[in-house]
């Protein structure tokens, strides 16, 4: 691993890639952002705005800008991904035939691939073998963290010495940065929530309060914990930025993708027709496939969980999920 890091590829151009190229560069990085459209490139190289996933935010012009992969990943020390999970795989096969024993990989893709259920860490690894990786997660609103309003977000590795060398560079007055050895937890944490994001918004399309919001959150936070346990995470990191701290954002703000998708579905519109009218992607679509089969194969109760599948998947009622919900044998908490 490079002890300096004089060039940084962002290999992704959504809100999150586009909000981290622009910060990097703001933190005076060589940086180079890549997309896989060649037009939105051109749009972002003409403007220097990225309108389409980041609309409002100026793009410096020293941030350069390729939609060829081995452009962008010439010269780079620091290689950050941040693409939708579910085609991370066919990036990263493009990604192998380039030397990387010496690169540096940091993934802030939240999600689980849903053919093998691996986690994006596990992908990497197997795509890439022993490269030197760390993920980074948390609170983290692409939007406020692009207008340097106060935002914490972690990073983890197996490797401690990783985690804070990446520490140092992303760590600044307006965002600060935790480590943490659990990347299993810290991985999970980034992908579940955005399910229990799914449910919370289905109440707000509902037109449900407060209360049904909390009880969502507070129990769906218990089934990520759940299966994070099964799964060999520490029950501490759920109670930490990466787990409640990214839960409560992703179900509260109105910019968050999974529960504007979760609010439609309350409100009757069908899942093909909310995800036609979406620029970005919103994982917890996918994910909750994944997940649905890993509370199965880990023998561990999801019941929030099942019912977002039930309802994107199976075409259930969000009214009859609702009401299955409440009406399920009583326990103790």
């Amino acid at each position: 691993m490079s002890k300096h890091i004089h060039r940084i590829a962002v290999i992704g151009d959504g809100g999150w890639g586009t909000t981290l190229a622009v910060y990097l560069c703001r933190r005076k990085y060589a940086v180079t952002l890549w997309g896989a459209f060649p037009e939105n490139i051109r749009r972002i190289r003409k403007t220097r705005f990225n309108n389409r996933f980041l609309p409002g935010i100026r793009v410096p012009k020293e941030v350069q800008l390729t939609s060829d992969l081995n452009d962008a990943l010439k010269g780079a020390d620091l290689i950050l991904l941040a693409v939708p999970s579910q085609y991370l795989r066919k990036i990263l096969k493009k990604i192998k035939p380039t030397p990387h024993r010496d690169k540096l990989f940091l993934s802030v893709v939240k999600g689980i691939e849903n053919r093998t259920l691996l986690r994006v860490s596990q992908v990497i690894h197997q795509e890439l073998g022993p490269v030197h990786l760390a993920v980074l997660s948390g609170p983290t609103i692409a939007m406020e963290v692009a207008q340097g309003i106060p935002s914490t977000a972690v990073i983890a590795s197996g490797n401690m010495r990783t985690a804070k060398f990446l520490q140092k560079i992303f760590n600044s007055g307006t965002f600060r940065i935790y480590t943490n050895s659990d990347l299993v937890g810290l991985e999970l944490g980034g992908s579940l929530k955005n399910i229990i994001a799914i449910a919370c918004g289905v109440c707000d399309g509902l037109g449900y309060g407060t209360n049904a919001k909390a009880a969502i959150l507070t129990r769906g936070l218990v089934e990520m914990a759940r299966l994070g346990a099964a799964m060999g995470a520490k029950q501490n990191t759920f109670a930490g930025l990466a787990g409640l701290g990214d839960l409560v954002t992703t179900c509260v703000s109105p910019q968050s993708r999974n529960r504007s998708v979760g609010e439609q579905l309350g409100k009757g519109r069908s899942m093909k027709t909310i995800l036609s009218s979406m620029n970005a992607v919103a994982e917890g679509v996918e994910t909750v496939k994944a997940v649905q089969k890993l509370s199965k194969r880990y023998s561990v109760s999801m019941p929030i969980t099942q019912e977002v599948y039930n309802i994107i998947w199976k075409g259930k009622k969000p009214l009859r999920a609702v009401s299955d919900l409440m009406r399920r044998e009583m326990k103790q908490e």
